[in-house]
Protein backbone atom coordinates (compact mmCIF):
# COMPACT_ATOMS: atom_id res chain seq x y z
CA UNK A 1 0.00 0.00 0.00
CA UNK A 2 1.13 3.63 -0.75
CA UNK A 3 -0.42 5.17 1.97
CA UNK A 4 -2.57 2.64 4.33
CA UNK A 5 -4.66 5.92 6.39
CA UNK A 6 -6.36 5.85 2.70
CA UNK A 7 -8.66 3.54 4.17
CA UNK A 8 -8.99 5.27 7.33
CA UNK A 9 -12.09 6.53 6.29
CA UNK A 10 -13.48 2.97 5.85
CA UNK A 11 -13.85 2.29 9.63
CA UNK A 12 -14.60 5.73 10.98
CA UNK A 13 -17.38 3.67 12.06
CA UNK A 14 -15.47 1.23 14.18
CA UNK A 15 -12.69 4.23 15.30
CA UNK A 16 -15.11 6.90 16.44
CA UNK A 17 -17.43 6.23 19.76
CA UNK A 18 -21.03 5.44 19.07
CA UNK A 19 -22.78 8.60 19.57
CA UNK A 20 -20.99 10.41 17.22
CA UNK A 21 -23.34 10.43 14.31
CA UNK A 22 -22.35 13.01 11.60
CA UNK A 23 -18.95 13.34 10.46
CA UNK A 24 -16.93 15.33 7.79
CA UNK A 25 -14.24 13.76 6.32
CA UNK A 26 -11.91 15.54 4.37
CA UNK A 27 -8.38 14.31 3.15
CA UNK A 28 -5.17 15.76 5.09
CA UNK A 29 -4.15 17.78 1.59
CA UNK A 30 -7.05 20.47 2.02
CA UNK A 31 -7.47 23.60 3.07
CA UNK A 32 -11.08 25.13 3.59
CA UNK A 33 -11.64 29.12 2.95
CA UNK A 34 -15.03 29.23 3.63
CA UNK A 35 -17.37 28.50 6.80
CA UNK A 36 -17.69 24.89 7.14
CA UNK A 37 -20.53 24.90 9.15
CA UNK A 38 -22.49 25.52 5.59
CA UNK A 39 -20.65 22.04 4.22
CA UNK A 40 -22.07 20.84 8.12
CA UNK A 41 -25.62 22.06 7.84
CA UNK A 42 -26.13 19.95 4.67
CA UNK A 43 -28.75 17.74 4.49
CA UNK A 44 -29.16 13.87 3.37
CA UNK A 45 -31.68 13.57 1.54
CA UNK A 46 -33.46 10.54 0.84
CA UNK A 47 -32.02 8.40 3.41
CA UNK A 48 -27.82 8.55 1.68
CA UNK A 49 -25.37 7.80 3.73
CA UNK A 50 -22.87 10.18 2.06
CA UNK A 51 -23.19 13.49 0.46
CA UNK A 52 -20.19 14.95 -2.10
CA UNK A 53 -19.49 17.16 -4.88
CA UNK A 54 -20.55 14.59 -7.62
CA UNK A 55 -18.46 14.77 -11.35
CA UNK A 56 -20.91 12.88 -13.98
CA UNK A 57 -19.32 14.26 -16.87
CA UNK A 58 -15.68 12.28 -15.87
CA UNK A 59 -14.98 8.96 -17.44
CA UNK A 60 -16.12 6.83 -14.92
CA UNK A 61 -15.64 3.46 -16.71
CA UNK A 62 -11.81 4.44 -16.55
CA UNK A 63 -12.00 3.21 -12.45
CA UNK A 64 -12.70 -0.62 -13.30
CA UNK A 65 -11.09 -3.50 -15.16
CA UNK A 66 -11.79 -4.96 -18.40
CA UNK A 67 -12.68 -8.23 -16.46
CA UNK A 68 -15.43 -6.32 -14.40
CA UNK A 69 -17.15 -5.08 -17.02
CA UNK A 70 -17.01 -7.81 -18.84
CA UNK A 71 -18.67 -10.28 -15.78
CA UNK A 72 -22.20 -9.90 -16.27
CA UNK A 73 -22.65 -9.91 -12.73
CA UNK A 74 -20.31 -7.14 -11.44
CA UNK A 75 -21.02 -5.23 -14.38
CA UNK A 76 -25.37 -4.91 -13.36
CA UNK A 77 -24.15 -3.83 -9.69
CA UNK A 78 -25.11 -0.67 -10.18
CA UNK A 79 -28.38 -1.51 -11.60
CA UNK A 80 -30.75 1.45 -11.97
CA UNK A 81 -28.22 3.66 -10.34
CA UNK A 82 -26.86 6.32 -12.58
CA UNK A 83 -23.33 6.28 -11.34
CA UNK A 84 -21.04 9.26 -11.10
CA UNK A 85 -17.25 10.08 -10.18
CA UNK A 86 -16.97 11.57 -6.57
CA UNK A 87 -13.79 12.01 -4.67
CA UNK A 88 -13.52 10.58 -1.48
CA UNK A 89 -11.43 13.18 -0.17
CA UNK A 90 -14.24 15.77 0.99
CA UNK A 91 -17.46 13.68 2.39
CA UNK A 92 -20.60 14.31 4.58
CA UNK A 93 -21.18 11.13 6.35
CA UNK A 94 -24.07 9.92 8.65
CA UNK A 95 -22.20 8.01 10.63
CA UNK A 96 -25.81 5.79 12.49
CA UNK A 97 -26.92 5.22 8.58
CA UNK A 98 -23.13 4.11 8.31
CA UNK A 99 -23.04 1.52 11.19
CA UNK A 100 -27.03 0.45 10.42
CA UNK A 101 -25.99 -0.40 7.09
CA UNK A 102 -23.11 -2.41 8.08
CA UNK A 103 -21.76 -0.40 4.68
CA UNK A 104 -17.85 -0.80 6.01
CA UNK A 105 -18.51 -4.68 5.61
CA UNK A 106 -19.61 -3.71 1.76
CA UNK A 107 -16.72 -2.32 1.38
CA UNK A 108 -14.74 -4.69 2.32
CA UNK A 109 -16.31 -7.62 0.21
CA UNK A 110 -15.35 -5.49 -2.95
CA UNK A 111 -11.50 -5.39 -1.50
CA UNK A 112 -11.87 -9.20 -0.39
CA UNK A 113 -12.95 -9.66 -4.60
CA UNK A 114 -10.30 -7.50 -5.57
CA UNK A 115 -7.13 -9.29 -4.32
CA UNK A 116 -8.59 -12.75 -5.70
CA UNK A 117 -9.48 -10.79 -9.27
CA UNK A 118 -8.27 -7.35 -9.96
CA UNK A 119 -11.54 -5.54 -11.05
CA UNK A 120 -10.33 -2.04 -10.61
CA UNK A 121 -7.61 0.49 -10.62
CA UNK A 122 -6.13 2.85 -8.28
CA UNK A 123 -6.80 1.63 -4.25
CA UNK A 124 -9.46 3.25 -1.98
CA UNK A 125 -12.01 4.82 -4.47
CA UNK A 126 -13.37 2.44 -6.68
CA UNK A 127 -14.79 0.53 -3.40
CA UNK A 128 -16.72 3.70 -2.59
CA UNK A 129 -18.22 3.94 -6.13
CA UNK A 130 -19.08 0.22 -6.26
CA UNK A 131 -21.13 0.78 -3.02
CA UNK A 132 -22.30 4.57 -3.68
CA UNK A 133 -21.71 5.65 -6.77
CA UNK A 134 -25.08 6.40 -8.13
CA UNK A 135 -26.50 7.23 -4.59
CA UNK A 136 -24.47 9.93 -2.85
CA UNK A 137 -26.45 13.49 -1.59
CA UNK A 138 -24.64 15.44 -4.37
CA UNK A 139 -22.77 19.08 -3.14
CA UNK A 140 -21.77 22.11 -5.05
CA UNK A 141 -18.85 21.61 -6.58
CA UNK A 142 -17.28 24.82 -4.80
CA UNK A 143 -16.77 22.00 -1.87
CA UNK A 144 -14.07 20.41 -3.29
CA UNK A 145 -11.88 22.10 -5.98
CA UNK A 146 -9.98 18.86 -6.44
CA UNK A 147 -6.69 17.65 -9.18
CA UNK A 148 -4.60 20.71 -7.77
CA UNK A 149 -1.86 18.51 -6.89
CA UNK A 150 -1.34 17.96 -10.87
CA UNK A 151 1.81 15.46 -10.55
CA UNK A 152 5.38 16.19 -9.13
CA UNK A 153 6.66 13.47 -11.90
CA UNK A 154 6.04 15.62 -15.07
CA UNK A 155 6.02 19.00 -13.16
CA UNK A 156 2.10 19.98 -14.37
CA UNK A 157 0.83 22.58 -12.32
CA UNK A 158 -3.48 22.70 -12.50
CA UNK A 159 -5.32 25.66 -12.32
CA UNK A 160 -8.66 26.48 -10.52
CA UNK A 161 -11.91 25.09 -12.22
CA UNK A 162 -13.96 28.03 -13.08
CA UNK A 163 -16.65 28.76 -10.27
CA UNK A 164 -16.96 30.00 -6.89
CA UNK A 165 -14.49 27.93 -3.90
CA UNK A 166 -15.02 26.94 -0.69
CA UNK A 167 -12.32 24.13 -0.45
CA UNK A 168 -8.92 24.04 -2.51
CA UNK A 169 -7.85 19.98 -2.41
CA UNK A 170 -4.42 19.07 -3.97
CA UNK A 171 -5.44 15.56 -4.80
CA UNK A 172 -3.42 14.54 -7.59
CA UNK A 173 0.06 12.44 -7.32
CA UNK A 174 1.93 16.37 -6.73
CA UNK A 175 1.76 17.70 -3.17
CA UNK A 176 2.53 21.29 -2.24
CA UNK A 177 4.57 20.75 0.83
CA UNK A 178 7.14 18.44 -1.31
CA UNK A 179 7.53 21.10 -3.87
CA UNK A 180 7.65 23.82 -1.60
CA UNK A 181 10.53 21.87 0.24
CA UNK A 182 12.06 21.57 -3.36
CA UNK A 183 11.65 25.44 -4.03
CA UNK A 184 9.82 24.68 -7.53
CA UNK A 185 5.83 25.30 -6.31
CA UNK A 186 2.81 25.63 -8.93
CA UNK A 187 1.11 29.45 -8.28
CA UNK A 188 -1.45 27.23 -6.33
CA UNK A 189 0.78 26.10 -3.82
CA UNK A 190 1.36 29.28 -2.29
CA UNK A 191 -1.74 29.10 -0.50
CA UNK A 192 -0.64 26.19 1.10
CA UNK A 193 2.53 27.47 2.52
CA UNK A 194 0.77 29.53 5.11
CA UNK A 195 -0.34 26.49 6.53
CA UNK A 196 2.22 23.67 6.69
CA UNK A 197 2.45 22.50 9.32
CA UNK A 198 6.29 21.11 9.43
CA UNK A 199 7.38 24.75 8.52
CA UNK A 200 5.64 26.14 11.71
CA UNK A 201 6.72 23.63 13.91
CA UNK A 202 9.93 24.29 12.84
CA UNK A 203 9.69 27.92 13.07
CA UNK A 204 8.30 27.85 16.92
CA UNK A 205 11.63 25.29 17.00
CA UNK A 206 14.20 27.62 15.74
CA UNK A 207 12.82 30.56 18.05
CA UNK A 208 12.70 28.56 21.33
CA UNK A 209 16.09 27.94 21.09
CA UNK A 210 17.30 31.18 19.53
CA UNK A 211 15.97 32.85 22.85
CA UNK A 212 17.44 30.42 25.26
CA UNK A 213 13.66 29.84 26.37
CA UNK A 214 14.40 26.13 27.56
CA UNK A 215 11.00 25.97 29.60
CA UNK A 216 8.86 26.43 26.42
CA UNK A 217 10.89 24.47 23.97
CA UNK A 218 10.22 21.62 26.52
CA UNK A 219 6.49 22.08 26.88
CA UNK A 220 6.62 22.09 22.79
CA UNK A 221 7.34 18.65 22.72
CA UNK A 222 5.60 17.39 25.75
Amino acid sequence: LENPLNYARNYLGDILDPYVDRVIYLDSDVVIVDDIQKLWNITLQNNRVIGAPEYCHANFTKYFTDSFWSDPMMSRVFGSRKPCYFNTGVMVMDMGKWRKGNYRKRIENWMELQRKKRIYELGSLPPFLLVFGGNIEPIHHRWNQHGLGGDNVKGSCRSLHSGPVSLLHWSGKGKPWVRLDEKRACPLDHLWEPYDLYKRNHHRQQTAVGSFNFVGYSNYFI
